[in-house]
């Protein structure tokens, strides 16, 4: 008769290396001393070798005995090891999730998020890739990306959106301008200004909501400079290049000589949401969207 090893040859042969005794071994894994036996019997047979030298007196391993318990403690440890890993994936508490976002996400919404991910979590690695609202939509649609931070009314099905935070808008202006914080009226002011944007390909509805607050004053700024970098538009600003506009949190992390000015009055508000996939599989996911949302 032919067998074949099985994993349970491997724990039985563990255990009697381990006690060197066959009725200890038995009672260790709730088994019969005579099948104990046969089993030890079936695994040297089909291994060809001989594992224990066994006397009336005492069992010992024979030298492939010794080399094979080497071998089967680590073979044994890896699959417990890799059933822990799979349980915690599972749960969603191990693996790795795909964030994309635009910059100025990063200011404030998502080191938050991280920072409680990693506490909560810490099995879990997370991946974080700044883009723009097209490409993080297409990326969550193709399953490259988890989550995206995205500044937009709507995505396409079967996604899901849900605003994460609003802010408003502030001004940046070099440190020596001659508007302050008292004598700013509205943006009129700054009709003959050169203006630094966001580029319109970053967030086409970003770029639309600040150009609605010019029109609300009845002007056309003249734009000198558009980027996709938070940073390099206040170093354009800083060396006197224009005036930008900016979500007020994104001033934060910044030490560069320019001032922030938050126009309050105006009805224009930038809101940064969440975005994912309904038929996104990986465990993580809901635990991950359970942290942004949660207080």
């Amino acid at each position: 008769m032919s067998y074949q090893l099985e994993l349970r040859h491997f724990k039985y042969f563990k255990a009697v290396a381990e006690e060197l005794n066959f009725r200890n071994a038995a009672n260790r894994l709730f088994i019969s001393q005579p099948g104990l036996s046969r089993q030890i019997g079936q695994m040297e047979e089909i291994l060809n070798s001989k594992l224990f030298e066994r006397t009336k007196r005492k069992v010992s391993l024979t030298a492939s005995g010794a080399f094979l318990l080497e071998e089967v403690t680590g073979i044994l440890n890896q699959l417990e090891a890799a059933k822990r890993q799979v349980e915690l994936i599972e749960k969603g508490e191990s693996g790795e999730l795909k964030i994309g976002l635009l910059g100025s996400a990063m200011q404030r919404v998502v080191p938050e998020f991280l920072l409680k991910l990693t506490d909560r979590f810490p099995n879990v690695h997370a991946s974080v890739d700044e883009m723009s609202n097209g490409a993080q939509i297409e990326g969550v649609l193709r399953g490259s990306l988890d989550i995206g931070f995205v500044r937009v009314a709507r995505v396409p099905e079967p996604l899901n959106i849900r605003p994460v935070v609003s802010d408003t808008f502030s001004l940046v202006l070099p440190e020596d301008h001659w508007l302050t914080p008292s004598k700013f009226k509205n943006i009129k002011q700054l009709a003959e200004e050169d203006f630094i944007l966001f580029s319109r390909d970053y967030s086409p509805l970003y770029y639309n909501k600040i150009m609605s607050i010019f029109e609300d004053q009845g002007f056309v700024p003249k734009i000198s400079h558009k980027s996709v970098h938070a940073l390099t538009i206040f170093k354009l600003v800083e060396c006197g290049l224009g005036i930008a506009v900016i979500p007020t949190t994104l001033q934060d992390g910044f030490d560069l000589k320019v001032k922030f000015i938050e126009m309050k009055n105006i009805p224009q508000q930038t809101t940064l949401s969440a975005i994912w996939s309904e038929d996104n599989r990986n465990p993580i996911l809901r635990n991950a969207i359970d942290l942004i949302f949660s207080q």
